[in-house]
């Protein structure tokens, strides 16, 4: 299962809003890519497509593909602002190692 926090499913909620797009879900996905083999992609979405998991949390809708599912279970999205930046956090227990920039991961 993944999870978003509240202060995340906020900050999507009010990307939505400024998009015009209230009704629409966050599409989560795992891509091939990164310094570490696999990242982490976002995207409005207004639907869910076969086979789906389809998620809702405070709010958003989230949509996760079933390849992605599988490197996600147990994944919780945070929205970190900081020092450092501001953005989506993934707290992912599948991953077992990641680069140093926090972008890409490994399992």
């Amino acid at each position: 299962m993944l999870t978003i926090t509240s202060l995340a499913a906020t900050k999507v909620q009010e990307f939505l809003d400024q998009n015009g797009r209230p009704a629409a879900g966050l599409r989560v996905r795992v891509v091939g890519g990164g310094c570490s083999g696999f990242q982490y992609q976002l995207a409005l979405d207004d639907a869910a497509s076969d086979g789906d998991q389809v998620f809702e949390q405070n709010g958003v809708k989230l949509f996760v593909d079933p390849r992605s599912a599988l490197y996600l279970d147990g994944t919780e999205i945070d929205y970190v602002d900081d020092l450092m930046g501001a953005g989506f956090k993934f707290n992912n227990p599948n991953a077992t190692g990641s680069c140093g920039c926090g972008e890409s991961f490994q399992v």
